[in-house]
């Protein structure tokens, strides 16, 4: 049998042939703690599934999913197979099938420390172990025996043997009887999103109450929970209000009530996504959880998360995909609503400018990579589903559903979903069933729509033409519409066209605009005729629809001089980014927009969009200015950043936010020895708290610039001795500039799969540093002879992080890309899914030298 991976058309054919009635799954996760039986070979749990399905063609075959180490026993029907010669490590063969079936299987299941499947952490801080799984898109297989595809779905009954003293959750509620964890059967759900929580986790209790719309009462408990070593920072008030703040808009909106009773919320440890849609328990990264002082960006985005979370329980658990082609059903949509439902019911009023510049930002590059797909897109198989979590399925997803509200109405688009999920309720759809419902709310035919903006790649530019006549007005004012030669389509936009002046005190303020339909290559918009002339035209004003903005010479020239006059927050995020677009694409030199940001990043009163100028300007500097101006370039942010540290109020997000950038910047010797006094107390920045997170933000600099030894990393763990501390001191110990120290983290993470995923990452972080240029040079040529092996050998998910992380970025010359070049042609056959990460990897080395080689230009100007 093939293995691991699934195909699209066997998944067809299996669920042409099966219907699945329900799931009993029995685990016993008393061996999570003690020593393990085997200390050679994993440690495994027992699990028990019993599945009760039908069979359309009795007499045929068929197969159940399961990666295990070994399968105790399986009956099908009371008949007792051999597990030797029906289970070959990934798949259960199962023939002979009657047209009802009952399947049992006996299986020993693997724990995981890949963030894959039942992952079981070791708390370092107080040796607590903790368990939760993580599935999406194919991982329950490794916990229980199943139909592992989304359109298999089936209620389920779980119960949990667990060790003394702890607590289990899953997906309905629980109760804890003769030793034994037994929870409510849930409703028709998918296999990637059933779940399991267990350990000594601190828990803390609401719930939520509506009256619905008949009279009845709806009443939801609500959980959350986090390590106990993190329950002195769990602000669990404030997940509570967002939390309710999110099931009343989308009560409000969807006309649904929440169909899955009570709402737990898990913030576990190591894990390797934003968060997960498990129904009834939702899981997120722990780091969400706040240990120090940190700005309103990152409440926004876990209000964001959470909402996002949230959308799903309609958008993907209730109503969800039948195959991974059409992911952007669940994703997409949970990302328009997570922002839409932040504006519209939480603090965060300003989160469509995040979204502009930040999610966007994402959906930008990924969609001018090789592998960009359209938003529905071609998913073959499990590893193509695997790397489709993207930018294109999210954020683009998300921009084009922004804009389609633009097209059809608001009003129309909630109808719609509303609609929708009445219609497909516990079912699964395709792209056809939610366009034949908004044709229906909003009169309009769908099919070109979605013709031009789902089923083709590629991102539009477009540029504004503005013609003055001789009195000094304007003549003719147009859009240009471009597309890419691998992806020519060109779409419509509904936009609006911003014309901005300064006005007496100095503020460029808009003063006219018009909303707007552009189509084609080229459209003349005749109402702003006769206009006073622009010294600003945003051909994209507030944002409309997705696509990148381009300038026209005076709006450039007006950009250069007055961007920190701009007074509106969303068309300076949305400049912002038009300009960072600029520099990736070759078209501004990396010095020009580091020269813009040292101008006027400082009077960027959005800290979002603040932050996000910190990380593009490093990435400039890193990546996109050329090799012989780098030094100068870096002294230059460092001074800047130095300057605005000392400028900001005392005590302020803006402060912390330069201060965390100065850091990233520092590399003279001067600006080190200023973050070691920092660091040691022996210098104070008026209103800045180095906090423990502050403190290994300085240490990495440090580190990787020699300043911060060995002995100086192993007493700062001493001071943090957690698993927060652990990860970062493994970074900062990857990070010293020495060979011996990259030959230890090398052989840490290739030649051996010892580390955790967290400590993968953080080893891998530490590594690639760009100011190590020389010291990692010899690891090019060892990647490329590995990286085939590491796919074969690891499980997808430490396979992407290594095969991405350990590319040889910053060996950015032409001999880096004909390597590159050179292992993909020989490696033609290898699997797509590592392929398309080389192709990636590649592109983005070769967007730098192109960038590098129009910085260079700019040298002697």
């Amino acid at each position: 049998m093939p293995g691991e991976n699934l195909s699209r058309d066997e998944a067809r054919e299996r669920a042409a042939l099966l219907s699945v009635d329900g799931y009993d799954v029995s685990l016993d996760l008393r061996s999570a703690v003690g020593d393990a039986d085997d200390a050679t070979g994993p440690r495994t749990f027992r699990s028990v599934t019993t599945i009760r399905f039908g069979c359309a063609e009795p007499g045929a075959s068929s197969f159940a999913d399961l990666i295990a180490p070994s399968v105790n026993a399986v009956t099908l029907n009371g008949r007792a197979l051999d597990p030797a010669e029906v289970f070959d490590g990934s798949r259960v063969l199962l023939t002979d099938l009657a047209a009802e079936n009952e399947l049992t299987v006996d299986a020993q299941c693997a724990y995981s420390r890949t963030g894959e499947g039942m992952h079981r952490f070791v708390d370092p801080e107080d040796g607590e172990v903790y368990l939760y799984t993580q599935y999406e898109p194919a991982d329950a297989r490794r916990v229980f025996a199943g139909f592992e595809q989304p359109d298999l779905k089936a209620p389920y009954r779980f119960e949990v043997r667990a060790p003394e003293g702890w607590r289990v959750w899953s997906n309905g509620a629980g109760e804890l009887t003769d030793g034994v964890w037994k929870f409510a059967e849930t409703k028709p759900i998918s296999t990637y999103i059933t779940c399991v929580v267990a350990g000594p986790y601190h828990y803390v209790t609401d719930s939520y109450e509506r009256v619905l719309e008949d009279g009845s009462k709806l009443e939801i408990p609500l959980g959350a929970m986090c390590r106990k070593g993190l329950a002195p920072y769990f602000d669990a008030d404030d997940i509570f209000l967002i939390t309710k703040q999110g099931l009343d808009f989308f009560h409000e909106n969807f006309d649904y009530p929440y169909p899955f009773g009570k709402y737990d919320q898990a913030f576990v440890p190591e894990y390797n996504l934003g968060a997960m849609e498990n129904p009834g328990l939702v899981t997120f990264r722990e780091e969400y959880i706040f240990r120090g002082k940190v700005t309103q960006t990152s409440y926004e985005a876990r209000a964001n998360v959470i909402l996002h979370e949230m959308a799903h329980m309609w958008f993907g658990d209730l109503v969800t995909m039948v195959w991974w082609d059409d992911l952007w059903l669940k994703e997409s949509f949970a990302d328009f609503m997570g922002t839409f439902a932040n504006v519209g019911a939480t603090r965060f009023k300003d989160a469509w400018t995040t979204f502009a510049n930040r999610r966007k930002a994402w959906a930008y590059r990924a969609d001018q990579l090789p592998s960009t797909h359209p938003i529905t897109a071609d998913i073959r198989d499990l590893q193509d589903a695997k790397l489709n979590f993207d930018g294109i399925t999210y954020a683009k997803g998300a921009s084009v559903l922004k804009q389609l509200v633009a097209y059809v109405g608001q009003d129309a688009f909630l109808e719609g979903a509303r609609r929708y999920f009445k219609r497909n309720a516990y079912g699964n759809t395709r792209l056809g069933d939610l366009l034949s419902v908004l044709g229906e709310t909003s009169g309009r035919d769908m099919t070109a729509w979605a013709a031009s903006w789902l089923q083709t790649a590629g991102v539009n530019s477009l540029t504004p033409q503005v013609l003055v006549n001789p009195e000094g007005w304007v003549d003719e004012l147009a859009v240009v519409q471009e597309a890419p030669e691998s992806h020519p389509e060109l779409r419509p936009h509904r936009v609006k066209v911003g014309l901005y002046r300064r006005d007496d005190e100095g503020a460029l303020e808009r003063y006219e605009s018009i909303e707007t339909d552009i189509v084609g290559p080229r459209t003349v918009l005749p109402e702003l005729v006769g206009a006073q002339v622009p010294e600003l035209v945003l051909v994209n004003d507030d944002d409309l629809t997705y696509c990148k903005i381009r300038f026209d010479e005076t709006s450039l020239a007006t950009l250069r001089e007055h961007l920190g006059a701009l007074s509106d927050p969303l068309a300076r995020a949305l400049v912002w980014s038009a300009l960072w677009n600029l520099t990736r694409d070759a078209l501004l030199p990396a010095r020009d927009f580091l020269e813009l940001v040292l101008r006027f990043a400082g009077r960027e009163s959005d800290i979002g969009v603040l932050q996000m100028l910190h990380a593009w300007a490093g990435t400039a500097l890193e990546r996109y200015a050329a090799p012989e101006w780098r030094e100068t370039g870096a002294d230059l942010l460092a001074r800047g950043a130095l300057d605005e540290l000392r400028a900001a109020e005392p005590g302020s997000e803006h402060q912390l936010a330069w201060a965390r950038f100065f850091a990233s910047a520092a590399a003279a010797p001067a600006d080190l020895a200023l973050l070691k006094a920092l660091l040691d107390g022996t210098e104070t920045v008026e209103g800045l708290s180095v906090d423990q997170e502050l403190r290994w933000a300085f240490l990495e600099p440090l580190a990787a610039h020699g300043v911060a030894d060995e002995e100086l990393l192993v007493a700062e763990l001493s001071r943090d001795d957690t698993a927060s501390g652990k990860r970062h001191q493994v970074r900062c110990l990857a990070a010293r500039p020495s060979a011996a120290v990259k030959a230890q983290a090398w052989a840490q993470v290739v030649e051996s799969d010892r580390l955790s995923n967290a400590l993968v990452g953080a080893t891998i972080a530490g590594f690639s540093q760009p100011s190590q240029r020389r010291l990692t040079a010899p690891y090019a040529e060892k990647y490329f002879a590995a990286i085939d092996r590491i796919w074969r050998e690891r499980s997808i998910q430490i396979g992407m992080d290594i095969v991405s992380g350990l590319f040889p970025a910053y060996q950015d010359r032409q001999e880096t890309l004909d390597a590159t070049d050179a292992w993909l042609a020989e490696h033609a056959d290898a699997a797509p899914a590592l392929r398309r990460l080389v192709l990636e990897a590649r592109d983005d080395l070769a967007r730098a030298l192109r960038a590098q080689a129009c910085d260079a230009k700019a040298d002697g100007r």
